[in-house]
């Protein structure tokens, strides 16, 4: 399956994908710290925390340690959630901190012949934070991220 990254609108991002998987299944596998566990970030690092707290209000936090030492963490808080259907939630790279955060809203869609058409749109504080993440290696990053998820999702 094909991950797209599209940038439709000043400071937005859509990244899309298609899961062999019913929607029940990706939403176990975002929600679920055991879950998020076995696919998440980069093979070539451990992930080292996975908090979620699912609730309106309620803080996430997902980070990866590499070999180095370095640590690789995103967090945020969840605006709103629509089990199986919808998650909207801020996002900061607490490596980079003062800047404001990434709003994003992810959608767990049904396709006919029983995957889930995963689409993250994401809003940025700017174009020029948006275009540099994407330069920094962040659309390979996804990528193998989707890829990783794809492959787990199938075990459920």
């Amino acid at each position: 399956m094909v991950t797209l990254f599209t940038t439709p609108a000043d400071r937005e991002l859509v990244v899309t994908r298609t899961f062999d998987a019913p929607p029940s299944s990706v939403w176990s596998a975002w929600t679920r710290p055991e879950h998020v566990r076995q696919w998440y970030g980069s093979a070539a690092l451990t992930t080292s925390v996975v908090d979620i707290d699912l609730r309106i209000g309620g803080a996430w936090r997902w980070g990866q340690t590499a070999p180095d030492g370095q640590e690789i963490v995103f967090s945020g808080t969840y605006e709103d959630v629509v089990p199986v259907e919808r998650l909207d939630y801020t996002e900061v790279f607490e490596q980079m901190p003062g800047d404001d955060p990434v709003r994003i809203t992810l959608t767990f869609d049904a396709t006919p012949d029983g995957g889930t058409a995963l689409t993250s749109t994401s809003f940025w504080p700017s174009n020029e934070i948006r275009d540099q993440a994407l330069a920094a290696g962040m659309e390979a990053g996804v990528r193998e991220q989707y890829d990783r998820l794809a492959t787990y999702v199938r075990t459920l």
